[in-house]
């Protein structure tokens, strides 16, 4: 999974906190209710946001009960539940479901194997009830396999793959934010596939994996990073248009938050690091 699309905790008020950590431990607790403990170890939190996003906009009803955390037994949790929780978790299992599948078909993992093997019936269970959704996953998982042999180098075109799904996924209901939401996922999809790239670029470079933006670190380097920032910066704004477009009242600080400044952190972390390596090169010298 990704995990990009996180908050800014620094920058949450103390009551956003709490409310925050309440979707956080409802998703898990939903996700122990629909696959067991295998099912909470797929927690993440682009999840999450979907889980917000869809709870703010269509305001399903709320129920919010404490209970014991396994993994936190000293302290009681707090977590929130609904229908909007129910079907992020369900998502979170099916897109777990393929990147475990797809780290087997490519490493040989025989952990992700048996991990994939386990949630099997969960997964069709889910899949029955959402066929649009699976079958929208599935499409990405084969264009990207396709793109990945091919050796594919329009950066564009393949981080569309990721956008196309995601934009799927946001679209819950099919119905007049439809069409929003898509375009929303569409561009936040496009967001994670380029940061992750761009995350796991010199992983990939030092191992010759495949990464699209090998190419064009290697075509143009003294204009990459400008590409980069540029492209993302693009993307996360066009998912703001779309965003600002809904009627959302209930939590809309925390995804502001979310999209103004939590997807932010990983790129700015990076940043920082490469900048520290370099300090450091110029002090031994």
């Amino acid at each position: 999974m990704f995990g990009y699309i996180n908050a800014d905790r620094s920058q949450l008020s103390p009551e956003d906190k709490r409310t925050y950590q309440s979707f956080y431990c409802g998703l898990c607790r939903e996700l122990g209710k629909q696959a067991g403990v295998k099912g909470q170890m797929l927690l993440n939190f682009d999840l999450c946001f979907l889980a917000i996003l869809l709870q703010s906009l269509y305001e399903p009803q709320l129920n919010q009960e404490d209970f014991r955390c396994m993994i936190h037994p000293a302290k009681k949790k707090n977590g929130f539940s609904s229908e909007a929780m129910e079907y992020a978790a369900a998502m979170d299992i099916i897109l777990s479901y393929h990147s475990l599948m797809d780290n087997y078909a490519d490493d040989g993992s025989k952990l992700s194997g048996m991990a994939a093997n386990s949630l099997k019936k969960d997964y069709d269970r889910i899949s029955a009830k959402y066929p649009r959704q699976t079958a929208a996953v599935e499409d990405y998982i084969n264009k990207l396999t396709i793109a990945e042999k091919s050796g594919e180098t329009n950066i564009d075109l393949v981080s569309g793959y990721t956008g196309e799904m995601l934009g799927e996924l946001f679209n819950w209901k099919q119905d007049s934010w439809g069409q929003t939401l898509h375009c929303m996922g569409y561009y936040m999809g496009k967001f994670i596939y380029l940061i992750d790239a761009y995350d796991d670029i010199k992983k990939d470079e030092k191992r010759g994996s495949y990464n699209p933006l090998l190419f064009m670190k290697r075509e143009s380097p003294k204009e990459f990073e400008c590409f980069v920032k540029i492209n993302l910066t693009s993307l996360m704004t066009e998912c703001a248009k779309s965003f600002e477009r809904l009627p959302i009242v209930d939590n809309v600080d925390i995804l502001r938050n979310i999209i103004y400044s939590g997807v932010w952190t990983r790129y700015e972390y990076l940043q920082l690091k490469e900048k520290r390596k370099n300090n450091s090169k110029e002090n031994r010298r």
